[in-house]
């Protein structure tokens, strides 16, 4: 491997990676599978294409071809040497709108090309799910479809030329009659004329095998289509000129609602005749909860997209369909925003589905067979009555109107017994497709998954003409061999094969893994949505997001959560990754994780590597000297209740405006040289608290709930201006406002349960309520156990009533949501008091539901905090923001500081690059006017450090509209 190594060095220009993190990021797609690469390759140009292949070549090493690797039946993994086209070879070369062409390198993402073809009307007419992270070479070399197949076709029917690099280092042009075919292809077409022109079923999704019947004299002997679905095994792709098609100037989704998925299915075949841009279904099992309301009444769902030169012309089209359409319920979308809500329900599908109902984990492996249309309802039958007699459960959705069903089901790849049973039903279910005159590929290709069945679909002679063919196009076998022909067992390198048996030893509980964490690493499934480049919320109609703003800021696999994932699942596995906990290659690549918790909502199966991290770093310095930050940051709220108790407030500030002073504290601190150190308060929220006067006292009848507003480090001790500002708002709702108890009482109650002792009394000790975030974003993890269990001992007395828990920092209350009962899974307290934690609008809702804010009608402008996206949500923000005549929404994304990170030594970039995708433009581009919201004081800081721009919590923003005696204006 070093000769090969020093070889490619020498020999390309690009990337040549075989250390263990290159290698680790590639040995998997979204597929079961998993096979470990000498090394990758990113290439710069076809020059550096060549110059592999002949490296390779003269080695014996096989070459694999990948773009955005989201590929689900194992084609873009390999043993040898991987070429990465997405970091070189990934541009837009030329666009010309009259010729309707433009002209791509392979790693171009599929979104980059819509972009630039909108602004003309065109757009190139595949879409996979994936399309913000699936690249066009990927998409060649599965012959992708997507949802617009039923209008557009497949990618084989949007390519015109192919230029490509054969690995014995031939460059050819394909095209139209035999333009570019290598010697030998057109001899061996015209002896099998009459085996092509019968070997090969009639339907539209028909992906499997290669498509030699392109080369018929009838077919235009297509040498550039025929290349198309041939998954990387005849050559490699280095640049395509593809056909461009007219975008409809306005379309309507008609959603149609039927009883179940067989009476959806039966529907679709009949909607075609109406030219639909789309007919995709899917089941009510894939639809999240939060999502049902949007959708018409029914069991299942057909969504039919028209399209026309005026909305009421494609209005006029849905409406048609929805008049022949024999449904329980249907519901027409005009608006942008919510045709799109209701297309990412489908598009996330591919994630969702990896979930059954229960939790049970669910896997690809017959992720994409095809019947004609016509067919459909009668094949999902027998389909079902198949996973009934093997005990399997699983639910299809994906292009009915194509005959393409998506599926994914809770095969047992962990076990023998498992296994086997897979590899019976994959032979039964193959035979089937076939009995229904069907396709065992129809988007996404055969790979290791379905290549193994080929003859029971093409039977023995017509895969011998595969085998003819590959041969000539590759006579070594070095293209990804294993695929299509001689293919590996359908059985083997399984990805799951390697992780351990029994349940690793953890710190949080992992209640939806059944707290095993090698379940939870196995939640990543490849699909990558978080790879996608474009901002969250940049897309009018596509809503606000946050993942994976380090991704967007390097651009680089081991900073996307999939990658992260893809290291772990190598740190469990042992054989790639050998230093366990111990890696400083996961280190490394989870170094720039902000720990924005945004895959833990973003992520189609909510992967959480937030928390992931925060196990992995426990573990990793446990009884280790510590990087300086976790001390000097992680273990901030220790420091600041000593800077409060020895009044030091102001002579710290002094200092820490000295330049020398303060770079020395931030050199001895881990701190950034960039960062400004924050001011402290001179005074606390809780001194300020204890010395203000109290509010009236309510008359009979008007006492309002309790709410127990919780102090923060942050706002205690950084920003005590908006606890005062929340209290004020809260009281002029009417509530009552009390802080956590501050003595936490030693032995058991007494009597009632509720008094104490007068010895308890006596010996019971002060202390402060904490969520212990910090110690957790720094995976102090026994430290936060120690911080929260003392909070929840302080916390009984507010246990035992029914009084809410008010967080003001976003931050805070995720932590308290989430963290405190996954760390201390073993005490019921936790659980209870993660119930009982609102946000503060939350709270002016559920508990002042009659209160009027006060009226503003201003812009308002900011981001939402990435964990309140994440894991609290902000519908009631917006609500109150409504209420009080704040108009816009607020952009996505993280602002980069993300409470420690951003202060770390050697984030400042990264968090600087995360704060100017979205926040910082969203601010300079305010209109005059507008009110700067930011809730968290990680964004507040950002924006004055970056900005100089003033951010304030919404309960500043209304405390300072409220009359005197706390009324509106």
């Amino acid at each position: 491997m070093t000769d090969l190594e020093a070889e490619l060095r020498k020999a390309v220009r690009g990337d040549v990676g075989f250390d263990v993190t290159s290698r680790a990021l590639v040995t998997m797609d979204a597929s079961n599978y998993r096979r470990v690469p000498l090394g990758v390759v990113a290439p710069r140009d076809a020059d550096d294409v060549a110059a592999v292949l002949e490296v390779c070549r003269s080695h014996g090493v096989p070459v694999v071809a990948r773009g955005g690797g989201t590929s689900i039946a194992g084609q873009a993994t390999g043993t040898g040497v991987v070429l990465d086209f997405t970091r070189h070879m990934n541009r837009l070369v030329a666009l010309d709108p009259g010729a309707r062409t433009a002209v791509v390198q392979p790693g171009l993402v599929l979104d980059r090309l819509q972009e630039a073809a909108a602004p003309h009307g065109l757009r190139f007419g595949p879409d996979p799910s994936t399309h913000s992270r699936c690249t066009l070479g990927g998409m060649i070399g599965n012959n992708s479809c997507g949802s617009h197949s039923v209008a557009w076709g497949t990618t084989a029917d949007g390519v015109r030329e192919l230029e490509v690099v054969t690995a014995r280092g031939g460059r050819l042009r394909l095209g139209q009659g035999w333009a570019g075919a290598p010697d030998g292809l057109r001899a061996l077409v015209d002896g099998e004329l009459a085996r092509l022109r019968t070997g090969f079923p009639e339907l539209p999704r028909r992906i499997s095998g290669y498509a030699l019947d392109a080369l018929l004299p009838e077919n235009g002997v297509d040498v550039a289509r025929s290349f198309c679905g041939s998954e990387g095994t005849l050559g490699v792709l280095t640049e395509a000129v593809v056909r461009l098609v007219e975008a409809p100037r306005a379309r309507v989704l008609a959603v149609l609602g039927y009883a179940d998925e067989g009476a959806a299915a039966e529907a679709a075949a009949g909607l075609l005749s109406f030219g639909p841009l789309t007919v995709e279904g899917m089941a009510a099992d894939l639809v999240p909860s939060d999502a049902a309301a949007g959708l018409p009444r029914g069991g299942a769902w057909l969504f039919v997209e028209t399209g026309g030169e005026s909305e009421d012309e494609a209005r006029a089209r849905a409406q048609a369909v929805v008049r022949a359409a024999d449904v329980l319920d249907a519901r027409i979308v005009r608006d942008a925003a919510g045709q799109r809500a209701l297309w990412r329900i489908r598009e996330d599908a591919s994630g969702t589905a990896t979930r059954m109902p229960d939790g049970t984990e669910a896997w690809p492996g017959w992720e994409d067979c095809a019947v004609p249309p016509a067919r459909l309802g009668a094949y999902l039958r027998d389909f079902r009555v198949l996973l009934t007699d093997h005990g399997l459960r699983g639910t299809p959705y994906g292009h009915f109107g194509d005959g393409c069903i998506h599926v994914r089901i809770d095969f047992d790849l962990l076990t023998a017994a498992g296994i086997a049973r897979f590899r019976r039903f994959s032979e039964e279910l193959a035979e089937l497709v076939v009995s229904h005159g069907g396709s065992l590929s129809g988007e996404h290709g055969d790979g290791q998954a379905r290549a193994e069945l080929l003859p029971k679909m093409y039977g023995q002679d017509m895969v011998a003409l595969f085998e003819r063919a590959k041969a000539v196009w590759d006579p070594d076998d070095l293209l990804n061999p294993g695929m299509l022909v001689r293919p590996a067992p359908l059985d083997g390198n399984l990805r799951f094969a390697v992780l351990p048996r029994e349940p690793v030893d953890v710190a949080f509980g992992y209640p939806s893994d059944g707290g095993d964490f090698s379940a939870a690493v196995r939640r990543c499934v490849g699909v990558a949505k978080c790879r996608t480049t474009t901002p969250p919320g940049a897309v009018p109609g596509a809503g606000s997001g946050v993942m994976c703003p380090s991704f967007r800021a390097t651009g680089r696999e081991e900073h996307s959560t999939r990658g992260r994932a893809r290291l772990l699942h190598e740190m469990l596995a042992g054989e790639l990754v050998t230093d366990g906990w111990r890696s400083t290659e996961v280190r490394d690549a989870l170094d720039l994780c902000l720990s924005c918790k945004g895959c833990r909502s973003d992520c189609p199966v909510e992967v959480d590597m937030a928390t992931y991290k925060a196990e992995f770093l426990h573990h990793h310095y446990e009884g280790r000297r510590r990087p300086a930050a976790h001390y000097s940051m992680g273990r901030l709220p220790v420091w600041l209740r000593w800077a409060s108790r020895l009044r030091a407030a102001a002579p710290l500030n002094a200092l820490a405006s000295v330049g020398p002073l303060a770079g020395v504290a931030k050199r001895l601190g881990g701190i950034a040289a960039e960062r400004d150190i924050p001011r402290l308060a001179r005074e606390t929220f809780s001194g300020w608290w204890r010395r203000r006067e109290p509010a009236p006292a309510p008359g009979p009848g008007q006492g309002g709930d309790l709410v127990v507003l919780w102090p923060d480090t942050f706002t205690e001790h950084l920003s005590p201006s908006v606890g005062r500002a929340a209290v004020r708002v809260l009281e002029a709702a009417g509530l009552r406002v009390a802080l956590p108890p501050t003595l936490r009482m030693r032995g058991r109650p007494v009597g009632d349960g509720r008094s104490r002792s007068a010895a308890a009394l006596l010996t019971a000790r002060r202390g402060r309520v904490c969520c212990g975030l910090t110690y957790v974003s720094t995976g102090q993890l026994d430290h936060a156990r120690v911080v929260l269990r003392r909070t929840l001992d302080l916390m009984e007395p507010v246990l035992e009533t029914a009084a809410p828990v008010v967080v003001l920092e976003p931050s805070c209350a995720a932590a308290l949501r989430t963290d405190l009962p996954e760390l201390l899974h073993d005490d019921p307290r936790a659980a209870r008091l993660a119930a009982r934690v609102l946000t503060f609008a939350e709270a002016l809702e559920r508990h002042a539901p009659d209160w009027t804010p006060p009226r503003l009608d201003r812009p308002a402008v900011g981001q939402t905090h990435c964990h309140q996206h994440a894991v609290l949500g902000d519908a009631a923000e917006r609500r109150l923001r409504e209420a009080a005549g704040l108009t816009g929404d607020l952009s996505g994304g993280c602002c980069g500081l993300a409470g420690n990170f951003g202060f770390e030594k050697g984030h400042f970039e990264v968090s600087e690059a995360c704060a100017q995708e979205q926040l910082l433009p969203a601010v300079r581009d305010a209109p005059e006017g507008a009110v700067v919201l930011a809730d968290g004081f990680s964004c507040r800081t950002q924006l004055e450090q970056l900005a100089g721009a003033r951010g304030r919590h919404l309960a500043e923003v209304l405390a300072e509209h409220l009359e005197d005696d706390g009324r509106a204006h």
